[in-house]
């Protein structure tokens, strides 16, 4: 693996504001400035203008002709798409898994599941959505099947914004531990169908609860709209 210091200035721009966009520092809806950025990062403003189209290629930055770029907003259509896809191939995965997983596969999915389960309280978000992300790529390899690891980690940039936001709030994450349990157990007692309805299950609450923030963010900023209009 290159050193930091030996990559193209693109792509060292392009892992920051990623970074910063996946974490929640840059908003979505924040202006991505040429002048300023160009300025913090010390480049011209090529390298910067081909980080920013890279992040467009992951559905992370929108480009506006003549305005310029801005963090994408996370839309209930984007949410929909996204976990609709994710949803079939997380219920094929656990099929898959379910006939294909070997003895090292069940202690590899229950060590996941127990890491994931150990990391619910800490106040480091993007560690528990990484431990997230680790349990499914663990059934994703008990599947054997590398097309199948690697169609999902196309989506997973876009993923790992709603991982997210889906583990925000403890309640939400005291759920999780309890879906993941059941599907980690019908994997391993070999049962498909529970292993499918549970994995489906899963994603869809996660949608509906990530749609239900964006929700109710969406009421409050309105709601301080127009008290800040009253003033």
């Amino acid at each position: 693996m290159k050193a930091k210091e030996d990559l193209p200035l693109r792509d060292i721009i392009f892992a920051s504001l990623r970074e910063q966009i996946l974490h929640g520092d840059l908003q979505p809806g924040t202006h991505l400035g040429e002048v300023a950025l160009a300025d913090r990062f010390g480049v011209s403003r090529t390298p910067l203008r081909e980080a920013i189209r890279l992040l467009e290629q992951e559905g992370l930055v929108k480009i506006y002709p003549g305005r310029g770029a801005e963090v994408a907003s996370i839309t209930e259509k984007n949410v929909h798409d996204v976990l609709e896809i994710r949803c079939a191939l997380e219920e094929l995965a656990a099929e898959l898994a379910v006939d294909r997983i070997t003895a090292q596969g069940k202690s590899d999915l229950r060590r996941a599941e127990a890491v994931f389960r150990n990391s619910i309280n800490s106040p480091d978000l993007a560690r528990i959505a990484d431990h997230d992300e680790a349990l499914h790529d663990t059934i994703f390899a008990a599947t054997g099947n590398p097309v199948l690891q690697k169609v999902i980690s196309n989506l997973r940039e876009q993923m790992y914004r709603y991982r997210l936001e889906y583990i925000k709030d403890q309640t939400t994450r005291n759920c999780l531990v309890e879906e993941h349990h059941r599907l980690c157990e019908a994997i391993i007692r070999g049962d498909k169908e529970e292993a499918r309805k549970a994995a489906g299950e899963h994603i869809r609450n996660q949608e509906s609860t990530v749609l239900r923030n964006l929700a109710a963010r969406e009421k409050n900023g309105k709601n301080a709209a127009s008290s800040n209009g009253k003033n």
